[in-house]
């Protein structure tokens, strides 16, 4: 039996991965806050939080790579 995940699992899950990265290479977090059809809401954390390039990070990084696994999302935010 396959199981289905739902959009926000399989987001939530890509986040995960970013994370990952941000955290061993960085000292910064991302996480997964919630989804609305159009647009993500993350949290940064760690390091990311008063660095001056989170902007970067934010919509260069993770918008762009979500934005590649998953064309209808329209914009990534802070939440």
């Amino acid at each position: 039996m396959i199981e289905e995940f739902s959009i926000e699992d399989r987001i939530s899950g890509l986040i995960g991965e970013l994370d990952d990265y941000i955290n061993h290479y960085h000292g910064g977090s991302v996480s997964f806050v919630s989804f609305d059809g159009k647009v993500v809401k993350v949290r940064l954390g760690g390091a990311c939080e008063d660095c001056p390039l989170s902007a970067s990070t934010l919509h260069g990084w993770v918008e762009g790579t979500l934005r590649q696994f998953f064309p209808e999302i329209e914009a990534v935010e802070e939440a």
